[in-house]
């Protein structure tokens, strides 16, 4: 294997503008993740303006995960029954999974991703309330810390291919394969996009520190999301055969204060969501 690239964050940010961007409504929501004054009203008729957004999240609004009594048929029906908190987040999975084509560009698994994803998103809400965080926030964030993934992917196709040829020869963790072929890891490709499409500033931590982190402090989102990671890739719930754990720090599990129940709660039920979750998310 020659050397590392040498790929540099401009070259990620020159590639990305090829991607569609966020409509302005969904980041008109991820902005509003923790404001409190915000008019449910006045958002709720700028997500039913877009027609694709409001028909995927219909359908989710009324899969078995939430068990509608009765069917809900408007955006504004939805946010009454399920609350803004949970449409908001549901119609920004809906945005940003939407925006990669679901194919095999660079050797990426996009079933095997999107299930990391979506348990890590899930853990991550689980942890929020532990951590007294926002749980919509978590959720988000969890969803998205690797979507820098998909930047590397689907914009340096050849280049993913090959950082995964030298993973699976070198048995090493794919952030370290990254850097060592491509030049630039997934979690500061993910940053680039996350600042690009003008993420909340603590998402764009989330994201950028999502495996390397200074424990200790007060809890924050990208210490929530680095955990979540962590326990979701514990977890194997991907399916891929190859997956290494990341190691967590002493610190770390100082700083989430988790008992033997608290982790066996938190594995049970994250466990039992993800399936449902997957069933509404992952096609």
């Amino acid at each position: 294997m020659s050397a590392a690239l040498n790929t540099s964050i401009d070259d990620v940010v020159k590639r990305i503008r090829d991607l569609p961007s966020l409509s302005a409504v969904v980041v008109e929501l991820l902005s509003s993740m923790d404001q409190e004054d915000i008019d449910v009203h006045v958002l709720g008729g700028k997500i039913a303006l877009d027609q694709s957004l409001t028909a995927k999240t219909l359908r989710l609004a009324n899969s078995s995960f939430y068990g509608m009594s009765s069917k809900v048929t408007t955006i504004h029906q939805a946010i009454a029954v399920l609350g803004f908190h949970s449409i908001r987040t549901l119609v920004t999975a809906c945005a940003v999974t939407g925006s990669f084509p679901s194919n095999a560009a660079g050797g990426v698994n996009f079933q095997a991703f999107w299930r990391h994803s979506v348990a890590t998103a899930v853990c991550a809400k689980l942890l929020a309330v532990h951590l007294k965080l926002n749980p919509d926030t978590a959720f988000t964030a969890g969803l998205l810390h690797d979507i820098g993934t998909l930047v590397l992917a689907t914009r340096f196709p050849a280049e993913h291919a090959a950082m995964l040829a030298y993973r699976k020869e070198h048995d090493c963790y794919i952030i370290d394969a990254e850097r060592a072929v491509i030049g630039i890891d997934h979690a500061a490709a993910g940053a680039a996009l996350a600042a690009y499409w003008k993420f909340p500033a603590d998402m764009q931590e989330a994201v950028a520190k999502h495996h390397q982190i200074d424990a200790g402090g007060k809890p924050t989102l990208a210490l929530l999301v680095h955990a979540a990671n962590i326990f979701a890739t514990a977890l194997d719930l991907t399916g891929e055969e190859d997956d290494l754990t990341p190691p967590m720090s002493q610190a770390l599990w100082v700083s989430l204060a988790l008992s033997e129940a608290d982790c066996a709660k938190l594995f049970r039920d994250t466990e039992s969501t993800f399936v449902d979750m997957c069933k509404i998310l992952v096609s």
